[in-house]
């Protein structure tokens, strides 16, 4: 039985090659892409920027109601394929920030903020043809989702490749803060009560440590096309 129209959900730790390769996929396949992370980056920006208590839920929930964060892909090159808006203003840059990094887990651990946004990307996701990854996405947010992955990679290689990519931006930051950001963000995201990071029985495990990203991307396409000739994944 062909299928179309699906539902692609993508989770796994940072660091893991989500983004990179979600908007490759979705490029590939004139799909839309949502990465949920930049949606709590965002609030976390906007919570920094306003020196709100990230800590505070009463206060956070407060500008979740009031702020505006909408979500375009564009046709430009791969980085600047996905754009994300506070109130109008572009910060898809801005929320990649060491800053962000370091406080973003505070944000998506408030089980009241969660729900608040879980109800919009659900709604992003309805009509299909979307591929949105997260870290809850197949097991929480769309656990009705066609195909589910799940990314991994050694610790040591997801810290070797933010560390570069925070260089090539610019950053004055040392490979140790990385480590430690990452060790803190996975302990933050694993071990959270409201929604924690997991693999679902039903989710395919992409372990991207050895592989370049052609590669991986390769077994992707070939998961998709499997389930599209046959339903299965």
């Amino acid at each position: 039985m062909k299928k179309d129209n699906l539902i692609i959900a993508i989770d796994g730790p940072s660091a893991v090659g989500k983004s990179t390769l979600g908007k490759l996929i979705a490029k590939e396949m004139g799909y839309l892409y949502i990465d949920t992370g930049a949606i709590y980056r965002a609030i976390t920006w906007k919570a920094l920027k306003n020196n709100l208590n990230l800590n505070n839920e009463k206060l956070i929930l407060n500008l979740v109601s009031k702020v505006n964060i909408s979500i375009k892909n564009t046709n430009r090159n791969l980085e600047e394929s996905f754009r994300i808006f506070v109130d109008g203003k572009d910060v898809t840059e801005e929320i990649r920030e060491p800053k962000i990094d370091q406080n973003v887990s505070q944000i998506a651990k408030l089980p009241k903020i969660r729900k608040q946004l879980i109800d919009l990307q659900r709604k992003l996701a309805k009509k299909g043809n979307i591929i949105m990854e997260g870290r809850d996405i197949g097991s929480i947010i769309l656990p009705y989702a066609d195909i589910k992955l799940f990314f991994t990679a050694s610790q040591e290689e997801r810290i070797r490749r933010r560390y570069q990519e925070l260089k090539n931006k610019g950053y004055k930051i040392s490979y140790k803060e990385v480590k430690e950001q990452i060790i803190q963000r996975d302990f933050i995201d694993s071990n959270r009560e409201c929604a924690p990071l997991t693999k679902t029985k039903d989710a395919i495990v992409i372990d991207s440590t050895k592989k370049n990203i052609e590669e991986v991307k390769n077994d992707i396409l070939n998961i998709i096309k499997k389930y599209k000739e046959t339903g299965e994944q």
